[in-house]
Formats: structure tokens, sequence, C-alpha cells
């Protein structure tokens, strides 16, 4: 009789909506909001038992664990509670023109095993997709965590993405992936919710969460093969209507090497065509200086090449023009310039343009900065947007819903 009354409390304690849920209590452990139950009894305005039916719920599916007590000011000191970090993990993968990074991520961003291989995204999205699929199979057994354990997959391509679907749109970089069912793709391997998007916003997303997590309007710059740009305001991605948000990389900018310079959409004059590192790379070849993408660029840029030192200082120039609107729009705390050529002479080029063209009032407190995860970044933006997204409160009291029922 006593397990069938516990059996009905925890069942009622899922079926709880609003702002007092499990879920609800969930994301105030995992901010630090909350972390005793005397604390949850508090900021939820709810009686002991029913606190313990929900908690209990929480600490039963493995998400929330006690860790030790907190400092007591009389009494028998409150144990505290803490989200359970390696309860599952997440499968990332961050795909580039030419090769692309798959890793295991605990919940909290940390790599239990990663690796990095050639792979070229033109070649279309069932070989790319199935070849990371199998990285995912061997991966999760370095780690020794097994198939069961995964609760999510986060994807990031180099391309823009109608988020609500998952499916690119129009990729300028990308033959053969627009409008791919990418989600129900990799679904085939895992059964598990896919989440993808733009590279750009998922190393904004990741790069935002190590370092900059107070700051409320931040901007990243992604310069490599492509131009791409996310944001991060008020915590969230800010998003358009169907992946457009941040292509800055297709403004059409103005002069004669503009008019000549044909971009990979069709276009002539595109930024991308002018400044990015692909358009670097020809340029070098054009001079002598065999050079295959941006990653080469960048290579040339660390051993001091006079000419891709030039050309990198003249793109960020370029660049500096259009993210003078940027910045004057989104007035962000921190300009992150990420990618293959986030080096010295691309920001001091972005700088000399972006603050004299900007008011004062727009630049005195602005950080311009490069980026702290480098290669990193888009893998831990993924895994990032994947926990937030299945232990938010509305989708974690579905999921312990689903649980309950089987």
């Amino acid at each position: 009789m006593a397990n069938e009354v516990r059996q009905h409390q925890r069942g009622a304690a899922m079926t709880a909506g609003g702002s007092t849920g499990p879920g609800h209590m969930l994301r105030l452990i995992r901010s630090g909001e909350a972390v005793t139950r005397r604390e949850l009894q508090e900021v939820l305005g709810l009686s002991r038992s029913t606190v313990v039916h929900r908690l209990d719920v929480l600490l039963d599916a493995g998400w929330v664990k006690e860790s030790g007590v907190e400092s007591s000011t009389g009494g028998r000191p409150p144990t505290r509670l803490e989200f359970d970090e390696g309860h599952a993990v997440v499968l990332t993968a961050d795909l580039d023109t030419t090769h692309a990074r798959a890793a295991v991520l605990d919940l909290g961003g940390r790599p239990l095993a990663e690796s990095t291989a050639a792979l070229r995204v033109a070649d279309g999205p069932v070989p790319v997709l199935d070849r990371v699929a199998e990285w995912f199979r061997t991966l999760l057994a370095e780690a020794g965590r097994g198939a069961d354990e995964v609760c999510g997959i986060g994807l990031s391509v180099p391309g823009p993405i109608d988020f609500p679907s998952g499916r690119p749109v129009l990729p300028p970089i990308m033959p053969g992936w627009d409008a791919f069912p990418i989600r129900e793709h990799l679904r085939q391997h895992f059964d598990v919710d896919v989440l993808v998007d733009n590279d750009a916003n998922l190393m904004a997303l990741g790069e935002h969460a190590a370092g900059y997590p107070d700051c409320p309007t931040f901007a990243l710059v992604k310069v490599s093969t492509g131009i791409g740009a996310g944001a991060i305001v008020g915590g969230s991605v800010l998003r358009g209507i169907d992946g457009g948000e941040g292509d800055i990389g297709h403004i059409r900018m103005n002069g004669a090497d503009a008019d000549a310079a044909l971009c990979q959409c069709g276009g002539y004059g595109c930024l991308a065509a002018l400044a990015s590192g692909g358009a670097l790379a020809r340029a070098l070849t054009e001079l002598g200086v065999p050079t295959a993408s941006g990653s080469g660029v960048r290579e040339h840029l660390r051993a001091g090449q006079p000419d891709a030192v030039r050309l990198s200082r003249a793109a960020g120039q370029r660049v500096g023009e259009v993210l003078t609107t940027v910045v004057s729009l989104l007035n962000p705390g921190v300009l992150m310039i990420a990618g293959d050529l986030a080096e010295p002479n691309f920001v001091t080029g972005m700088r000399e343009v972006l603050y004299k063209r900007a008011l004062p009032r727009i630049t005195r407190h602005l950080d311009v900065v490069t980026g702290l995860l480098g290669e990193h970044a888009g893998l831990r933006g993924a895994g990032h947007l994947v926990v937030d997204h299945l232990y938010a409160p509305a989708q974690a009291d579905a999921r312990l819903r689903k649980g309950a029922g089987a």
C-alpha cells in the first residue's frame, strides 16, 4: 500500500505543469538559484512534502544527485543538490568544408572522446552523415559509454539552417544539402533528439557560455572558407525567419575589385568573395604562393609570409566595413573574431575601419577579442544547445512523463 501511495505521489509530481514541476526544479538546481530542499521550498512557495515528491522524480531519473552538505547556521546541515552531468552523454559533430570533428561530451560539455578527420561536405549529405554516425559509434566505445546513454545529438554545419526543421536552406558551399532531412537521417542511426544549427551560431553559443556568460549581447564572426556571424542576445541565439541570420558573407560590396569577384553563391562582389579565407587562398595562389584553403592561409600567417600578412590586414578592413553596421545595430559588449583568420593582422585591419566609422558611443564599451575555445567552439556549442533543450522545464517534464509511462 505504501508503495502504491508513493507511486501515485510521483505520478502527480510529473504531471504537475506550470512553473513548479520537476523540470522547473531542475532549472533552479542547474542555475544554482536553489540547491537544497529548503531553498526549493522558499523559491517555489511549496510545502516540504510536495518538494520532496517532485524532487524524488529527478533523483530516481538520475538527473540530480546529492553531493555533500551546505554550511549551517544551526541544526542539521542541509544536503546540497546538483545536476548529475555524468548520467548521460551528448554526441556532437562540427562539419567544415574539408574536414570534420566529432566528440562524445558529458552534460557539462567536457569531452570524453574526440576525433578530427578529413571529410568533404561537398560529397553530399548521405555519405557525410553516415560517416559521422560511424565515428560516433567508435567514440562511444573509446569513452566506455553505450548507445543507450546517448540523450541527444548536436550538429554544426557551414551553411544556413532552418532551425525548426533542422534542414539546410540553399547553402552556398554545401552542394546537394538543400532541404535535406538531417535530423531524420541521423535518427536512423541513433533514436534520440537531433538539433542542427549553423556553425557560427553554435560557435557563438559555445564561446559565450565558456567565457562571457554574463554578457547580455555577444557577437561572433567566423572567417574561414566563408564568413558568417552568430549573436547571443539575452542568453539565446538570435535567429531569423529561415536561417538567414548572420549570413554577412553575402553582403554585396562596392568597388572595381568587388565587381569582378565571383562568389560561390553565384553572385559578384560578396564579402566572402573578397575577404574570406577561401578568397585569400585564391589570391595567394595567383601570386605564386600555392594555398588550398583558409587553413592554408592560417599556416602562411603563422609563418609570417609577407603576402599573406598584407592580404589578411586588407581583408580585415573589408570585414570591418560590414561590422560597423552589425555593431551599430546590436551594440554588443563583446565582438569575437574566430576561424582561420582570427589572428592579429586581420583583427588590426578590422579595428582600423570599425573604430573609425562607428560612433564612439557604440564602441566605448566594446571588447574586440579572438576565440577562447579554438577548434572546439562548435562542438561545445552543439553540446550546450542539446543539453539546454532537453533539460528545459517543459521538455524535461515531457521526458519524465514518457519515462514514467515506459
